[in-house]
């Protein structure tokens, strides 16, 4: 029997999901899919227990597969059906997200979806909360049984709780050599109910009996579009001589239990604090590990085997950043190595006009903001300057009680204000920030830590009464865009 877990009332999944992304690796490479042959596949898995399937939009014609294998193949099979929706940034509405909904229950068969997952290419765009809360009007006109997002760190998730919104689970990267879900994500989601669904825990197939002993492949000649992701992954923990090492004590451990190498892989990442499942590709009507993947639950990991694969991840170099980032900062991680394949284009966050006096001004759309007559941020020659920002957006306060929510929420407005202006982040020179009581400083200092402990500007912190007793946090800045100071 496959173990199954609750993610949200009426939706128990197994703890090994079918991931169904290579279906668009086959169709991007030009071969032809028997999309009945394939929906016919599918009923193997189901019948052995792995009746979670996870899908998206953006997976070729997975969503039409699943959904022939719901009418044609299986129709009263207890089979439950994620998916995913990644729309491109930018400004979202009602419409957008019901013809998202609309197309995703067209292709699955289906009036109701089991799980859609939601992706957002930037936070420093605040409307990815908008986003979010049409999709939880959908949920509560029944469309939807339950939301998720994919690939979102501590601080966005937390964004996103901590607002009210009701996230049941997380989709991201986690693997033997990407171990960064369990540094904060894991603890935050366990501690707030919240299922990580990991994948790459096989890194397209590297974690195997195949790679391990052999040469360093040929970086730009690989097979598929996973092994050009995870190659990276590889190369950015340290490259193939660590790598070999882990597969060497995944190897030990793997004949210790007699099972393989991606059974080890997959079971050291479902012991870890908050996941909920792991996501194992299938190449449907051309491949298929069940019997290997089954044995995930025939063995448990002991002390010594834990220890012996900890000695080798201690030779890697940790994959940087928070899970997700690489979709969102350099280096980017993914099969080509930047966004071009992902998004066309980025728009600015926040509206921009001519100013007087040369000026060029960034408007966030607060009612504050021609009521008393500012700007959001002002750029002048190289000099940005942005306003005191709280964590509002539209009529709505950000982050609810949270000081750490809010105040990464501020900074994303701050992000998404000096990219209006041609600035970035790391232009900043000097923040202040202003806590409403001393209690506060911390929370907030730490989320100041994690988003400029990498540029370091001058700051002060000080408590003072802020306008609205909602708010705990309220953070300037100032940016210098092409730094023409001389070191002496």
């Amino acid at each position: 029997m496959i173990p199954r877990r609750t993610l949200a009332p009426g939706l128990e999944i197994s703890r090994v999901l079918t991931g169904l992304w290579q279906i668009a690796d086959l169709e991007r490479d030009g071969r032809t899919l028997d999309l009945d042959a394939a929906a016919r596949a599918m009923a193997p898995y189901a019948e052995a227990g792995f009746t979670t399937f996870d899908m998206a939009d953006h997976y070729g014609s997975a969503e039409i597969v699943a959904g022939r294998f719901r009418r044609a193949v299986a129709p009263d099979a207890p089979v439950q059906y994620l998916t995913k929706w990644v729309p491109e940034p930018g400004p979202v509405c009602e419409a957008d997200v019901s013809a998202a909904v609309d197309r995703a229950c067209a292709r699955l068969q289906t009036d109701r979806l089991d799980l859609l997952q939601f992706h957002a290419w930037t936070f420093a765009d605040p409307r990815w909360l908008d986003a979010l809360w049409l999709l939880e009007a959908q949920r509560d006109a029944g469309r939807i049984g339950a939301l998720g997002v994919t690939n979102f760190d501590t601080a966005h998730l937390r964004v996103a709780i901590a607002s009210g919104i009701r996230l049941v689970s997380n989709q991201v990267s986690g693997s033997l050599l990407d171990r960064r879900f369990t540094e904060k994500l894991g603890p935050y989601c366990a501690a707030h109910g919240v299922g990580l669904l990991c994948y790459g825990t096989v890194l397209g197939g590297f974690l195997s009996g195949r790679w391990l002993g052999a040469p360093e492949p040929d970086w730009d000649a690989l097979e598929t579009w996973s092994q050009m992701k995870y190659g990276r992954f590889i190369r950015a923990a340290g490259g193939w001589g660590p790598f070999q090492q882990l597969l060497q004590a995944a190897q030990t451990v793997a004949q210790k239990h007699g099972v393989s190498i991606a059974t080890v892989a997959s079971r050291w990442v479902l012991d870890q604090p908050g996941v909920a499942g792991v996501i194992v590709g299938a190449r449907l009507a051309h491949s298929a590990h069940r019997a290997d993947t089954a044995r995930l639950f025939a063995f448990t990991l002991d002390d010594d085997d834990r220890a012996r694969i900890a000695d080798a991840q201690a030779a890697l170099t940790a994959i940087p950043g928070d899970c997700g980032d690489e979709y969102r900062t350099p280096p980017f991680l993914t099969a080509s190595g930047d966004l071009s394949h992902h998004v066309s284009q980025f728009p600015a966050p926040f509206t921009t006009r001519r100013g007087v006096d040369g000026r060029t001004l960034a408007l966030s759309g607060t009612v504050w903001e021609p009521m008393a007559g500012y700007s959001r941020a002002v750029r002048k020659g190289n000099q940005i300057s942005v306003s005191g920002t709280t964590a509002t957006h539209g009529s709505r306060v950000i982050g609810g009680t949270d000081a750490a929510a809010q105040a990464h929420f501020v900074i994303d407005k701050l992000t998404g204000a000096l990219q209006s202006l041609g600035g970035r982040l790391e232009d900043v020179v000097r923040t202040r920030i202003f806590v409403s009581h001393v209690d506060h400083w911390e929370p907030v200092a730490r989320a100041h830590g994690e988003r400029f402990g990498h540029i370091l500007p001058a700051n002060p912190l000080v408590e003072a009464r802020l306008i609205g007793d909602e708010y705990v946090v309220e953070i300037e800045c100032d940016a210098i865009v092409a730094d023409t100071i001389t070191n002496h």
